[in-house]
């Protein structure tokens, strides 16, 4: 723990501004007396080593929030394995560079909950991280996000910089990415709960048994928990995020048919892929700090489906 890390003043870089995460993120800088900076994709692409460099070399933040990333469900991950790897690869490591080349004070770095091993203890704590085999599924973006966690680590070891990763449980709400080609399993469900609606259909189908257990957490709640750490948390393990409790997929989505106002029965379908059979996560030690979330699953799920309607769910694949 810091004495206390105060954000006042601070010049605030929110790295992926325009996903659900960094959205949510710059929501809750907006109550803190800070500056936030932003920078578009077509302003900074952070695949590119030079313009990143560049870029902290003339803004300075004083704060990095490293929120970019290029995001995906099981399909996308499953389809297009070498640019989840390569581009979160390279956009953790542009920008930690980049932060430490500009003398950056504080810098967070997000992960996901995806890192832990495919079987692993449940509820997973943070030291289960490389103690067994991914999840087959999406182990590309895995490895890209513990390669994350061991740069701020070795930042943090070899330069003295104050570095720290959070990693988040599965997130959901404003901003979220509702392409049924590349979202996960919530948006998803609300999305194809809504069109059955439309359409005057009955009834909704899922991917595998309905059996796994999720976590689920509401991205409002994630930044909070971000904005607490910056302020509070200075030490080398990463922190695991989560909401501490878990529900089946078949009661998500029959949760997800409530909220939408979809009649019906939830139809399995055991020939797709399941993923990992469950995951929940100890989030124990950012208790023990003092944080807690505050949205319910139901309300979370309204807010979401509130968003959705509003904007008509505009797909974000790239959250950079």
């Amino acid at each position: 723990m810091t004495e206390g890390y105060d954000l006042t003043g601070k010049r605030v870089y929110v790295a992926g501004h325009r996903g659900m995460v960094g959205g949510a993120i710059v929501r809750r800088l907006a109550r803190e007396n800070c500056e936030v900076l932003t920078a578009g994709r077509e302003t900074l692409d952070l695949l590119d080593q030079r313009a990143v460099r560049d870029w902290f070399a003339v803004e300075r933040p004083d704060v990095v929030i490293l929120a970019a990333a290029k995001v995906g469900g099981i399909l996308a991950n499953d389809t297009w394995p070498a640019d989840f790897l390569y581009d979160n690869l390279m956009i953790e490591a542009n920008v930690i560079e980049a932060s430490h080349r500009s003398d950056v004070g504080r810098l967070l770095f997000l992960g996901s909950s995806c890192i832990y091993p495919k079987l692993a203890r449940q509820p997973i704590t943070e030291d289960a991280l490389l103690t067994g085999p991914l999840e087959p599924t999406n182990e590309w973006y895995a490895v890209a996000k513990i390669a994350g966690i061991k740069l701020a680590q070795a930042y943090r070891r070899q330069h003295g910089r104050d570095y720290i990763s959070a990693m988040p449980t599965n997130l959901y709400g404003p901003g979220d990415n509702f392409d049924l080609k590349g979202s996960h399993v919530l948006p998803a469900l609300i999305r194809k709960a809504h069109e059955a609606k439309m359409q005057g259909q009955s009834g909704l189908d899922i991917w595998g048994t309905g059996t796994p257990r999720r976590e689920f957490l509401h991205v409002d709640d994630l930044a909070d928990a971000c904005v607490f750490l910056l302020k509070t948390y200075s030490e080398n393990e990463h922190v695991n995020v989560g909401f501490g409790d878990d529900v089946t997929i078949l009661e998500v989505a029959r949760m997800v048919m409530a909220v939408v106002g979809l009649d019906g029965e939830v139809r399995t379908d055991p020939t797709k892929p399941d993923g990992t059979p469950r995951k929940l996560m100890d989030a124990g030690k950012l208790r023990g700090m003092g944080w807690a979330p505050r949205i319910g699953l139901y309300e979370g799920i309204t807010d979401a489906y509130r968003w959705f309607l509003e904007t008509g769910g505009a797909a974000r694949g790239m959250a950079r």
